[in-house]
């Protein structure tokens, strides 16, 4: 979800408020057990994340609200009439039969305003919230969303798909074969592979982590050994068993979207040859690029000076749904069809574009990850896990990965693939951990909202790094859009002085890019090994070189992807016939 002037997007995990104490139920302290009386707003009752950072303002704004709309009281008094001469308990559990847990719903079928308003079943009785003014419920997404972009207010519940019956007393089909929900038998590998084969389509009906019949097994570390494989039951393990005081502390920064003139000068700032590793190379890290918009000479800048350039898509379309269920073939498009447009317009020859990030922390499920093994992609960071103390390191994904699927609607993968995953971490996004109340995780920087100037920045950086430090050492990330630093200069300054004070004051702390990492974790090597470890030698001190080719080329280009649009593409190689587009990434008119 996007608004006007705002291009950035953020993560989906964690929900920014805290319900009063004084509405906590007696018996757990779990956000899930809270009771708020009918008819009030709160949003730590609302299991629900907003990927907008301009949304979760709006939301901010509006932290608690009275439901006390003529609409929603009727809807109340309804609840009340006909609770009068029944048993109210009968009543609830008749409405809250067959319901899923968390699920939000109608009463009535709503129009207008009434759209704001659904209610849930908990265990501490019916529980009523209303979205924001300017949002509608969406009944399907089970989440607030601007009123322009839901139509489905007369729906009163989501839509319930039958259940394959995967459990019975009896066999029901012969091996190797599984019945849908009507008793069909259809072959077991059908099951949850993104194409309905049961004519009640319940065969995709049930394919979380833990009921796909397909799910890959949970960590085996007699079988999964570095350097192909690395996993460990929680995902705390350190690889090769070290001992965490005797291995260096990895730092991953990455970037997010296009490379071009409004943040060339960030970078530059940033990484400007002077801050260097203890191995004597320069800090590194890693940039997700989005096509459109990106300057392709600029890119190629930044990989000439030993930067890990990977893809983040073609279009980044804002429709954060079709990453969530895009096809394989839509998956390779977008990304393997990035990797051919930053290869070919930003002259990288070395087949160093391995890594991929979704836009909005979408994950894709297991088509993404086909994908990514079709394609030869080596990882994926995209994946957020909750926070925890000690971290996770990141894994491969041939076996179960070691934590839930995290987030509103995501769509995690389910199967065994040829995958690495650089997890991304939760940061702590409170100020003194030791005495301010418990808060949910941000996986960007940008999006942990509770910063609001530079010496709570510093802080916060100094906790989240001491959190890693301090316990198993698992690669320490900070991911970053752009424009929450060049807007806020006062986070700029604190960054660049956090980073500066952690180099001179450890002698086992590197700033690595993503591949990098992982061939630390392929081949561990000690803190007093790894100032000669080759891996991080590589294109070691590559100074800035300004504009790697005089005057790129400003192609002015069209392509019938985009019906009367004019874009420029800013490289230092020849300009292409076409604007390149998902059908046409090298720009020749030649359309796939």
């Amino acid at each position: 979800m996007k608004l006007p002037g705002d291009a950035r997007e953020t993560d989906l995990h964690r929900d920014q408020w805290k319900v009063r104490p004084d509405w906590q139920s007696s018996t757990s302290s779990s956000p899930s057990s809270y009771s708020l009386p009918v008819g009030l707003f709160s949003l730590s009752s609302l299991p629900l994340y907003y990927p907008d950072v301009n949304m979760r303002r709006l939301i901010g704004a509006t932290f608690l609200l009275f439901c006390c709309t003529p609409g929603w009281t009727s809807i109340l008094n309804r609840v009340k009439r006909q609770d009068q001469g029944a048993d109210a308990t009968d009543f609830e559990k008749e409405l809250c039969k067959n319901r899923l847990p968390g699920e939000w719903f109608r009463l009535v079928a709503a129009t207008g305003d009434e759209c704001r308003n659904v209610i849930q079943c908990t265990s501490s009785g019916l529980q009523a919230i209303r979205c924001p003014p300017g949002l509608y419920f969406d009944i399907e997404a089970q989440t607030c969303n601007w009123k322009d972009l839901v139509g489905n207010c007369n729906k009163k519940e989501q839509v319930k798909k039958a259940k394959p019956l995967l459990s019975t007393e009896e066999p029901i089909c012969q091996d190797e074969y599984l019945a849908c929900a009507d008793s069909t038998c259809i072959p077991r590998k059908q099951f949850c592979d993104g194409t309905e084969n049961c004519a009640d389509g319940s065969d995709e009906a049930s394919c979380d982590i833990n009921n796909d019949p397909n799910r890959a097994p949970v960590c085996n570390t007699e079988i999964c050994q570095i350097p192909e494989c690395f996993c460990s039951p929680d995902g705390t393990a350190v690889p090769g068993n070290l001992e965490p005081k005797r291995i260096p502390q990895m730092v991953t920064v990455t970037f997010d979207d296009a490379i071009n003139v409004a943040n060339i000068d960030l970078y530059n700032e940033i990484f400007n040859g002077k801050r260097k590793n203890p191995n004597g190379c320069n800090i590194k890290a890693t940039f997700f690029v989005s096509h459109k918009y990106s300057n392709y000479s600029a890119v190629q800048d930044m990989f000439n000076r030993g930067h890990e350039i990977a893809s983040h898509s073609i279009t980044h379309t804002d429709n954060e749904t079709f990453w969530s269920h895009a096809s394989i073939d839509d998956w390779a498009r977008e990304m393997a069809g990035s990797r051919i447009i930053i290869e070919k317009f930003a002259n990288i020859t070395d087949n160093s574009v391995v890594g991929l990030r979704a836009p909005y922390l979408r994950v894709g499920g297991n088509n993404q990850f086909t994908m990514m093994e079709e394609q030869a992609f080596l990882y994926d960071s995209t994946v957020t896990a909750p926070l925890s103390n000690p971290p996770l390191w990141p894994y491969t994904l041939y076996f179960r990965m070691p934590h839930q699927c995290y987030g509103n609607l995501q769509n995690c993968p389910t199967r065994s693939h040829a995958v690495w995953e650089m997890v991304m971490n939760e940061l702590d996004m409170r100020e003194d951990p030791k005495f301010d109340e418990s808060l949910p995780g941000c996986a960007m920087v940008d999006s942990c909202s509770n910063i609001l100037n530079g010496d709570q920045f510093y802080n916060f950086l100094n906790y989240n790094f001491d959190r890693h430090y301090l316990t198993n050492r698992a690669p320490f990330g900070l991911y970053f859009h752009a424009a929450w630093l060049q807007n806020n200069l006062e986070y700029l300054d604190a960054f660049l002085y956090w980073m500066d004070e952690v180099s001179s004051n450890h002698e086992d702390v590197y700033f690595v890019t993503m591949t990098q990492a992982i061939q630390w974790i392929q081949n561990p090597r000690t803190t007093e090994e790894v100032r000669n470890f080759e891996p991080w030698k590589a294109r070691c001190n590559a100074e800035p070189s300004g504009t790697v080719c005089g005057t790129p080329n400003a192609c002015p280009l069209t392509t019938k992807e985009l019906p009367g649009e004019t874009l420029r593409l800013h490289t230092c190689m020849k300009c292409p016939q076409n604007y390149p587009w998902l059908l046409d990434p090298l720009g020749e008119g030649r359309f796939v």
